[in-house]
């Protein structure tokens, strides 16, 4: 068949849906506000934001607490700019693979997994989950079975502990308050676990988990801060903990993830990368 003609009944432009009732407008306003960030930009000020979006100030500041408050953008209230947040990366699980730090990270990370025959996984936080960024498996058999967009809960695993001790107080705080929104019971817990993170960091330089999340599964977890203010990544080493435990996790292990995870930041910093 021919090429379609365009007659009086098949228009060149489609009408605007923002015409149509099912068009919602608060958050077409918001991706706007988002999608503001160019790839040279990391913090920009609210009467930036307003300028790019063409929105009213006041229609910013709310779209900006809202958006700040789901954990998409961070706000530096020193100087009043935001910032897009590691969230962002939860709205496109399908591209994580691509994500650059985890490219400049995954030759570090297999060299990681085949010294420890285990998984190695670089995840950031979202909200009060976690969720992978890049994942490597060793050749072992029995390894975890998580990948790329894997989310899993904050306080109880090794990323997330591990990502709570590289954060600053001011980051802790807000996790803190979110846990503690989400389940007042089972916070305290929570919190126990948390500081006992901060003590093993201090003393063995990573975070464990050992059988606290699931009860078959064993990980250990380092921090990775770029030191440019983004929030921090956490890598980890995991799997069962019949055979992650004791001085081959702790004597051997550990200190080979602290190492990696020095390795990792030292090569992205070297390649000048900017979220």
């Amino acid at each position: 068949m021919g090429r379609q003609r365009h007659t009086a009944s098949t228009p060149l432009v489609q009408a605007d849906p923002s015409e149509d009732r099912r068009f919602v407008t608060a958050l077409a306003r918001g991706l706007t506000v988002l999608r503001s960030f160019g790839p040279a930009d990391r913090w920009l000020a609210h009467q930036e934001l307003a300028r790019r979006t063409g929105l009213p100030q006041a229609t910013v500041s709310r779209l900006t607490f809202t958006l700040t408050s789901l954990g998409y953008l961070r706000h530096r209230a020193a100087t009043g700019e935001y910032a897009l947040s590691p969230a962002v990366l939860a709205l496109g699980f399908s591209v994580l693979s691509n994500f650059e730090v985890g490219r400049i990270a995954r030759p570090f990370m297999e060299t990681l997994a085949e010294h420890t025959q285990a998984a190695i996984s670089l995840g950031v936080r979202h909200d009060t989950s976690v969720v992978y960024v890049a994942h490597c498996r060793s050749t072992a058999r029995l390894i975890l079975g998580l990948d790329v967009g894997t989310r899993l809960p904050f306080a109880e695993t090794a990323m997330g502990r591990a990502i709570w001790c590289a954060a600053p107080a001011g980051s802790r705080a807000l996790m803190a308050r979110r846990l503690q929104a989400q389940d007042a019971a089972r916070w305290p817990a929570r919190e126990a676990g948390l500081r006992r993170a901060e003590a093993d960091c201090a003393e063995l330089g990573y975070a464990t988990s050992e059988s606290e999340w699931e009860s078959e599964i064993a990980a250990i977890g380092v921090g990775i801060d770029l030191g440019d203010g983004r929030e921090p990544l956490a890598l980890t080493v995991g799997g069962p903990a019949s055979r992650l435990q004791g001085a081959l996790l702790h004597d051997d292990f550990g200190p080979a993830l602290v190492r990696t995870g020095r390795e990792i930041v030292a090569a992205i910093q070297a390649a000048g990368w900017e979220d």
